[in-house]
């Protein structure tokens, strides 16, 4: 067992997406917190969106749930449906296999802090719907064009 405290973690900066997708997602922040308490079948990440900024491109998981609670400030869903606010207190989920492009992003003038928790099944594949872009996850995600061809 690991008690920590999450500030002690660096956080990461930014993104794996090459560009032009890199850059839009602004200065996103997470502190990898599952794997620092050793966490092997899911993750859990402590993250941080500044005013404009974006958890991701809208995407959707083959085979990976996704769960997210918000701990400050109020976030803002984009998915098929439209846009939902997600205030301090509250979550949301989204299950594998469930073809709805989602992401969160902070259009207040203050942080948005939230726990994002996902599994790490392996032969996931993610879809962009707004991107031509798709990532495969075997032991990392490897990001493509969705013709397979390299970004």
């Amino acid at each position: 067992m690991t008690v920590l405290d999450p500030k002690t973690i660096a956080p990461r900066v930014g993104t794996n997406y090459p560009e032009p997708y890199r850059s839009k997602l602004g200065g996103r922040e997470k502190r990898v917190v599952g794997d620092a308490v050793g966490l092997k079948n899911f993750g859990v990440n402590l993250v941080r969106l500044p005013p404009g900024a974006m958890s991701a491109m809208r995407h959707w998981h083959t085979r990976q749930d996704e769960f997210v609670y918000v701990l400050e400030g109020t976030a803002m869903l984009l998915s098929d449906a439209g846009k939902t606010p997600i205030p301090a207190g509250s979550c949301a989920g989204f299950p594998a296999g469930t073809p709805d492009g989602h992401c969160i992003v902070n259009e207040t003038d203050r942080d948005v802090v939230y726990l994002e928790v996902g599994d790490r099944t392996s032969g996931d594949v993610s879809t962009y719907p707004d991107a031509d872009m798709m990532g495969k996850f075997v032991h990392s995600w490897a990001m493509t064009r969705k013709d397979g061809s390299p970004l």
